[in-house]
């Protein structure tokens, strides 16, 4: 099978697979091109609440296919940042489900999301240092905000690979479970994910992405949908809210 793509919607859930195991699920210029193209038709698919990233087989994705930079590495640097910025801008909850390595691109699309899960036995490095590639600002910034300053230019500056429990601790991962229990987790978590208001997790998610110019829409669309009395009302009488917001 070619490098590509792959994507299935299940109970409300899209799973997009990187799927390339002869290059350990390395992104080729046509899989980064591909990527907005497709996040854009899952994004307006109105049966879809989640979205998990994830890679084929035991590696999340190794990065950049190296043998696309030869050609041109600000172009291919530019397809990068594209997909990511894309991938940033769902409208809906992502998670990264990952297994085995996390590297360089990888740890770009990873980052981008919203959540990131990990098995126990996940490597994670950003690795530009390794290839004189200056690493993109917003995939930087983004860095940052999620490990801090310090650990942010310990991956950079190094390129070294570090184990689930660092990530953990650093804030790079939000959850590490178990080798074989990944799978089941990230099921449970999702169907988490998409019994809540899809209102809340929306507002939410601008705001904790640092827009700060749609308090008031928000708030209008809190105050005409219904929502918030539905699951007040559903709260008082136990039992489990029906929102519409969204739908």
């Amino acid at each position: 099978m070619e490098p590509q793509l792959l994507h299935r919607v299940t109970d409300s859930v899209a799973t997009v697979v990187v799927h390339h195991p002869a290059k350990r699920n390395a992104m080729t210029a046509a899989m980064w091109r591909a990527l907005p193209e497709l996040l854009g038709t899952l994004a307006g698919d109105p049966s879809v609440r989640a979205l998990v990233l994830t890679g084929e087989g035991a590696t999340f994705c190794a990065g950049a296919d190296i043998s696309t930079l030869r050609d041109s590495a600000e172009e291919a640097q530019q397809l990068a940042v594209s997909a990511e910025d894309a991938l940033a801008a769902f409208p809906k909850p992502t998670l990264a489900a990952i297994r085995g390595h996390c590297v360089g691109g990888g740890a770009q699309l990873a980052a981008a999301c919203d959540l990131r899960f990990a098995e126990e036995s996940a490597l994670f490095g950003v690795t530009p240092a390794k290839l004189g590639v200056v690493y993109p600002a917003s995939a930087t910034r983004r860095l940052v905000a999620l490990t801090g300053p310090a650990t942010a230019k310990y991956l950079l500056f190094s390129g070294e690979l570090i184990d689930a429990g660092r990530a953990l601790r650093s804030g790079l991962v939000d959850e590490v479970v178990p080798e074989g229990e990944l799978d089941k987790r990230v099921a449970e978590f999702t169907r988490i994910l998409t019994s809540r208001s899809q209102l809340t997790q929306a507002a939410a998610k601008e705001f904790a992405n640092g827009r700060t110019d749609r308090d008031a829409y928000w708030a209008a669309q809190a105050r005409d949908s219904g929502d918030t009395a539905e699951g007040v009302a559903a709260f008082l009488e136990r039992r489990h809210p029906r929102f519409t917001w969204g739908r």
